[in-house]
């Protein structure tokens, strides 16, 4: 049997304002919604994200809920062209987002930047 991520739940400060986040500033359709616990389909070939009250999700593990910087994660968003990666940015930065790391082109030929949600998880957006 090989390992497979069907669901990826990070933890938030706000359930109901990462869920606004996701759902009406990033269009995620919501799947599953239980006021501390919400699930949201990404789309096609992407495993569910699922957001999850931060000291509950924490308990949850059996771990200490503190936490800050950088997790050591970050999820990427391929896209077919640089003024996707910028519209994607922007979009996050509108919904209450903050850009990281300002797009530009990348030493391997690339283009890329990076922004974070509200709870400062990290998403790489990047095209080819």
């Amino acid at each position: 049997m090989s390992l497979q991520a069907n669901v990826i739940m990070i933890g938030v400060k706000d359930v109901q304002a990462s869920k606004k986040f996701y759902e009406d500033g990033m269009g995620c359709k919501v799947e599953q919604d239980q006021h501390h616990f919400v699930r949201l389909d990404l789309g096609e070939r992407s495993a569910a994200l699922a957001l999850y009250q931060w000291d509950a999700a924490a308990g949850d593990a059996g771990v200490a809920s503190e936490g800050n910087g950088f997790r050591g994660a970050s999820f990427h968003y391929l896209v077919s062209s640089s003024d996707e990666v910028d519209t994607v940015i922007a979009k996050a930065t509108a919904a209450g987002g903050s850009e990281v790391k300002a797009a530009a082109s990348a030493q391997w030929g690339g283009y890329f930047g990076y922004f974070a949600d509200p709870d400062g998880h990290l998403w790489k957006v990047a095209a080819p």
